[in-house]
Formats: C-alpha cells, structure tokens, sequence
C-alpha cells in the first residue's frame, strides 16, 4: 500500500510540474499575443488618419483588405507592424528555394543545429533586405496619395525605420513564441490576426441582413458553409494513410524477439496550412507592388495588374490555386524525405509486405506520398477558394473567406496537440527520473 502510495505521489509530483511548465508556457505566449495586438494600434508618426480611412473605404473587398486580413488590422491603421510577417515568410520561401538549388545550403540543413542557425541568420538578413524594400515602397505611396502630413524626406525616413522595425520586431517576437511559448510563433501571430477581425466582419454581415443588403437565407448558408468547412478541413486534417510496416525476427542478448507488424502514419495533408500562406504571401508582393508604385506619374499601368491580382478576379483564383499545388509538392518534398524513411526502416530490420526493402520501397512510398499530396493539395485549394466565389457575390468580408478558415482551424489543431504533446512529454521525463534512482539505489 505504501508503494502505492509513493508511485501515485511521484505521478502526482509529475503533472503537477508539467502543468506548471506548461501554464508559464502559456503565460508568455498569451503576453506576447497581448504584446502584438497594441502593437496593431500604434500609428506610424506622421500619417492622416482621415485620409487613411477614405482610402480602405474605397477599396473594400481589394488587395488591402487582404493585407489587412493578414497583418490584424494594422493596415487599416497603418500601425508600425503593418508589414506584419509577410518579409519574413517571403524571406523563408526563398530560402527554401536556394536549399533545394545550392549544395551549400543543403549541407547546411544536414548539419543539424548549427547548420539549422546558419540558416535562420540568412534568413533573418534576408528579412530585413526584403523589409527595406516593402517598408520604403510603402512610404513614398502613402506620400504620393496625399496621406502623410508631411511630404519631406524626413518622413520617408521615419516611416521606413518604423516600419521596418515593426517587421523585424515581429520575427523576433514569432521566434521567441516557438522557443519559449507553445506552438510556432509566426503561425500564432497570423492566427491572433485573423481571429482579432472575426468579430467586425461578423457583425457587419449581421448588420448587412438586418439593413436588407444581404438575404437572410443567403446569410444562413454561409453559416452552415462556414460550419461545414471547419469539419472537412478537421476530418481530412486528421485523416491518415498507414502503410503497413513489418519487423523481422531479431535476437536480443538470449531472447528471441518474435516478428512483429506496425504501421508507418502518413497524413493526408502533410503540408499543412503552409501552401495556403505561401501562396497568399506570393501574391501580395507583385500586387503590392503594382498598387503602391501605381499612383506614381506615368504608371497607371500598374494600377490595372492590381486590380487583375485583387481578390476574387480569375487571374488571381488561377494563380493561388497554383500556388497551393506547387508550395504543397514543394513544401511535402522539403519536409519529408522517401529515401531517408526507407533506409531507417531497413536499418531496424523492418520491411512494407510485398515491397524489397531500398530503393523499392523508396518508390512506393514516394508514390504513396504522391497520391497524397495531390488529394491534399486540391483540398486545400478547394477550401481556401470556394468561399470566396460566395464571398465576392454576396459582397461580405474578405475576413471569412476559406483562407483565413483553414489558417484558424489548422493552427488551432496544432496548438491543442502542442499543448498535449508538452504534458505528456513532462510525465515521461518525470517517470524515466523515478526509475533511474530506483534501479541506481539497487545497484548500491
């Protein structure tokens, strides 16, 4: 009984520490959460805020309502983050790039943590390049269209730095998330973004059918849209494909161990909600572009491929909808190696039924992983783009639309089995500790 006792006090002691990691944990994170939505509300020095809000009136439903979507409101303020982390997930797109074109930044990925920190330093620098760019483009467009106070180079400098600072702030406070939070940091900002607009853009559609500017049955079905959307993108998130693995017999010291059969879990979109903020980011930087140098004298060309690449028009649908496909293959073929998988399962004696080990089963499941991220690429693009047809023509908020959707659910989904993967990982370290002092006192 006293054993007993003693075994439930150490669990006990063991859940208790955990949750206490785990609630200081959450703590930090909730704080820098805090931390970046004031950060949202404070103007950068020297911009009219009367003119600012003229402007989103006129573009309701364009490219700023998309970056507003992803910077939480910041643009629509034209608050020091409004940048937000678009340099970054740029900066992290190419880089991907380069590790599957140069040799020396592949070398780099196969050095473990040392390599891994040479990579972010590039990345961060290159951030910061990209952040330079967007940042002065930016303020020489707010001072061309009349919504600075002050039209001299002083603000130009002003608003840059500010800005740019606003974007390498909110890298850092995303890698410190990762790192001292739960979760990863830059996913949990843009998610915080997202979900902070939820409430406006669903009291404007309510607002829209009480006034008698949207139909009350259209306003129905797209909640029950917006209902079933979150229990496909939960029931294929997570849906898996297990590849039946088998173990030969082995010997281990005198016992024979007898052969045994597991499975190897391959999800269904192992990509993520990656393919989707890629894509979006992608296209925000030419679209950006375009409507910011647009206003400029003898460019009112550019003001028409803004418009081709707003929300809602085909060119931008056919692009985004290739964008998902190629970042899913891309991001699937980074992350998950058929190779490195059929060489670890021959070094433990483990074989797929059917299929010689090496390079055969590489191949297998190289076509298995294939056939997966086809399904899960056309899911993706089908989530994030048919909301918006029903979007556009009932003119409701972009905020709604299957993008914003799928970022919320998946990220949402991740967090919880953060969260639990935290408190199961503290009861085992705590249970390996209780059973190295008991098997050191019986040595002694």
């Amino acid at each position: 009984m006293a054993i007993d006792q003693n075994q439930m006090a150490n669990q006990l002691a063991g859940n208790q520490a955990g949750i206490s990691e785990l609630r200081s944990r959450l703590l930090f994170v909730l704080f820098a959460l805090l931390i970046y939505r004031v950060g949202t509300h404070i103007p950068v020095p020297g911009i009219d805020p009367s003119q600012l809000q003229a402007l989103f009136n006129q573009s309701q439903g364009g490219i700023l309502e998309l970056f507003n979507m992803f910077s939480g409101g910041a643009w629509e303020r034209m608050s020091i983050l409004a940048l937000g982390v678009i340099p970054y997930i740029t900066a992290s797109i190419i880089m991907n790039l380069l590790t599957m074109m140069y040799p020396q930044f592949q070398q780099w990925r196969k050095e473990g943590e040392s390599g891994r920190r040479k990579i972010t330093r590039v990345t961060r620098y290159l951030t910061v390049a990209i952040s330079l760019v967007q940042g002065f483009s930016l303020a020489v467009t707010l001072r061309n269209q009349g919504l600075s106070f002050d039209d001299s180079y002083i603000f130009l400098f002003i608003a840059t730095l500010t800005l740019v600072t606003g974007s390498v702030f909110m890298m850092w406070l995303g890698e410190q998330i990762t790192e001292r939070g739960v979760g990863n940091g830059i996913s949990l900002l843009i998610f915080s973004g997202i979900v902070s607009g939820f409430p406006s853009a669903i009291g404007q559609m309510f607002e829209s059918a009480r006034q008698g500017n949207l139909n009350i049955i259209v306003l129905l079905a797209m909640v029950v849209l917006a209902i079933g959307l979150v229990w496909i993108v939960v029931r294929v998130e997570r849906g898996q494909r297990r590849l039946p693995i088998s173990y030969a017999k082995r010997q281990q010291g005198r016992r024979m161990m007898q052969a045994q059969s597991s499975h190897l879990p391959l999800k269904v979109n192992m990509a993520g909600v990656i393919p989707a903020i890629f894509a979006s980011s992608l296209l925000l930087a030419p679209a950006s572009m375009a409507s910011w140098f647009g206003s400029n004298q003898g460019m009112d060309w550019l003001q028409q491929v803004s418009l081709v690449l707003s929300p809602g028009q085909p060119l931008y649908i056919m692009l985004f909808a290739g964008g998902i496909i190629f970042f899913s293959f891309f991001y699937t073929a980074i992350m998950f190696d058929p190779k490195d998988v059929s060489d670890n399962l021959k070094r433990q004696g483990a074989y797929v039924p059917g299929i010689r080990p090496g390079e055969q089963t590489s191949n297998y499941i190289d076509d298995v992983i294939t056939r997966l991220t086809v399904f899960g690429s056309i899911y993706v693009a089908l989530v994030c783009l048919l909301p918006e047809f029903m979007v556009v023509a009932v003119d409701a908020s972009f905020q709604l639309g299957g993008t914003a959707v799928l970022i919320v659910v998946v990220v949402a989904m991740d967090f919880m089995a953060q969260i639990q993967s935290h408190l199961m990982s503290s009861q085992y370290a705590k249970l390996m500790e209780k059973s190295n002092l008991q098997s050191f006192g019986r040595r002694r």
